[in-house]
């Protein structure tokens, strides 16, 4: 399905999705070692996948295209505690950015992918996230990761993806305006019902990322064909890291 591309919103609508939601929190989370892996592609690969309400987000007129792989810990609902063996897990995933009808900016995910089942089954059906099986292992050793993630094929295993990175250098925040303020500072999501036809979207807030460059060691474009992409030529055009942040989720809203 073809979307209308659309151009770049404000800068001033992008800080603005950095306020606290006035709603309640619905969940908590912490995002622990992240790596930002992206490639620009043109805004017409993005465009095709859409849902009706939302159009391509774009940086100096090109798309991009995210791989993270990271880990979630201490997930819990407002009013429950954590719970041993469902809390703590890593995802990968693909995702790219978009604006609605209202020139609100947020992340539109191709696959999110973990090693849990319930959690998975949940977001899927009440969330209408695609969610993955995917068994994956996080060796942690400092600063260094080494990460690895198999998708499972319905039958057996796929080959795995791996990822190896070290955070090194200072700290920094994305400068507003800046590539990487574009790619990283994403306060909403947006996900899609095709069977009520009806657009979604969520907020979630935590304090701007602390960002460092990443010695990038490996890397796998994998996750591209395994959406149905095409792999974009070459390296990434952006490699950054964050130690991580604590994260509040508010409700879904329906948007059209």
């Amino acid at each position: 399905m073809m979307t209308e591309l659309s151009p770049t919103t404000t800068l001033d609508a992008r800080i603005a999705e950095q306020a606290v939601p006035a709603q309640p929190v619905v969940m908590y989370q912490r995002w622990e070692e992240l790596l930002f892996l992206h490639w620009a592609v043109a805004p017409e690969v993005v465009a095709e996948i859409l849902p009706p309400g939302l159009r391509v987000d774009t940086f100096d007129g090109e798309a991009w295209i995210g791989v993270v792989p990271f880990s979630m810990r201490a997930i819990r609902p407002r009013f429950l505690p954590a719970v041993k063996g469902l809390s703590d897990f890593p995802e990968l995933n693909l995702r790219t950015y978009v604006v609605d009808e209202k020139g609100r900016p947020g992340v539109w995910f191709y696959s999110l992918d973990t090693p849990k089942r319930l959690p998975n089954w949940i977001a899927r059906t009440f969330f209408n996230l695609n969610y993955r099986l995917s068994r994956i292992h996080v060796h942690k050793q400092g600063a260094c990761i080494d990460y690895c993630s198999e998708l499972w094929m319905g039958a057996d295993w796929d080959a795995p993806q791996k990822y190896e990175w070290e955070r090194i250098g200072t700290t920094t925040h994305a400068e507003p305006g800046s590539l990487e303020f574009f790619l990283v500072e994403r306060y909403r999501l947006f996900a899609y019902d095709r069977k009520a036809e009806r657009l979604f979207t969520g907020k979630v807030h935590h304090e701007p990322y602390r960002l460092q460059t990443a010695k990038l060691s490996h890397y796998t474009k994998r996750l591209f064909e395994l959406n149905g992409l095409v792999a974009p030529d070459g390296s990434p055009a952006s490699v950054i890291a964050s130690q991580g942040v604590n994260v509040r989720i508010y409700p879904m809203e329906r948007v059209t």
